[in-house]
């Protein structure tokens, strides 16, 4: 189990008020072989004297996780998150941003287990599944559970689930390396690169034919608030987009018909 590393990426931007919380996750995780590489857009507030003592208490503690700090200008959260593609070693890699978290201490162990599983007793990572999913649970901006997150992934999760919408939270798809690094985040999208990303892993996963894992927990603890959030109408329309380009403009605007159907009916 220990061959396999995990690498988490945190992209911060002065993001003091809300990092300790996803620093304290990956810290007390009692997985040896943890990646953590924090890329952060030049913060101007306590952003990086969190991260400095964040990597003084993972050195004390002797946890064998190791810790890599990017802090310059970048041109947004995507092309952090590439930066953070280009970056990583690990075996898969998961985008764990600023106020989001890891449920428990185990959950890296019991991630690790679950693919290693799938091909035991000795892993080689070509034959390790595409992208292992979990579950999320909503928490607020304090961290304090909220409710479970209302989409919820599907037994067996494909490139063409999402037509139904994200039913994966970005922070429950940990990504094979391979298939993450050969899948750079689409700069052309401000709010949902997130969503083409995971789609565009999946597709290529597909084509060579490797499965998908389903964990079957809770991996993932999100914070409501967001700049999908924030820019709730622009990231619709983008996101419609989107699903244009993956699932052709007929069967997107059938979808989205459907889909104000069944709010209309619900209420």
């Amino acid at each position: 189990m220990s061959e396999i590393r995990i690498t988490y990426v945190t992209i911060t931007y002065n993001a003091a008020k809300v990092l300790k919380r996803t620093l304290d996750s990956v810290l007390e995780q009692d997985y040896p072989n943890i990646e953590h590489l924090i890329i952060d857009g030049a913060s101007t507030d306590d952003t990086l004297k969190l991260v400095s003592d964040y990597i003084a208490q993972s050195n004390a503690a002797e946890n064998g996780h190791q810790i890599q700090v990017i802090s310059e200008p970048d041109k947004g959260i995507y092309d952090a998150m590439n930066k953070g593609l280009r970056c990583l070693t690990g075996d898969y890699v998961c985008f764990l941003n600023a106020g989001d978290f890891l449920p428990a201490p185990d959950i890296a162990t019991r991630i690790a287990l679950a693919i290693t599983d799938t091909n035991h007793p000795s892993p080689n990572t070509s034959q390790l599944p595409a992208v292992a999913y979990g579950d999320t649970d909503i928490v607020d901006g304090e961290g304090h559970f909220l409710h479970h997150r209302r989409l919820a992934p599907p037994e067996h999760l494909t490139w063409k689930s999402f037509r139904q919408g994200m039913l994966v939270c970005h922070q429950a798809f940990y990504a094979r390396a391979d298939y993450a690094i050969a899948t750079p985040y689409d700069m052309q999208y401000r709010y949902s690169a997130d969503v083409d990303w995971c789609i565009r892993v999946m597709k290529a996963a597909a084509k060579e034919n490797v499965p998908l894992l389903n964990l079957h927990m809770i991996v993932a603890n999100y914070t409501q608030e967001g700049q999908t959030t924030l820019h709730h109408r622009e990231s619709l329309m983008e996101r419609y987009r989107v699903m244009e380009h993956h699932y052709g403009r007929v069967q997107t605007l059938l979808l989205h018909c459907w889909f104000a159907v069944r709010t209309f009916l619900k209420y």
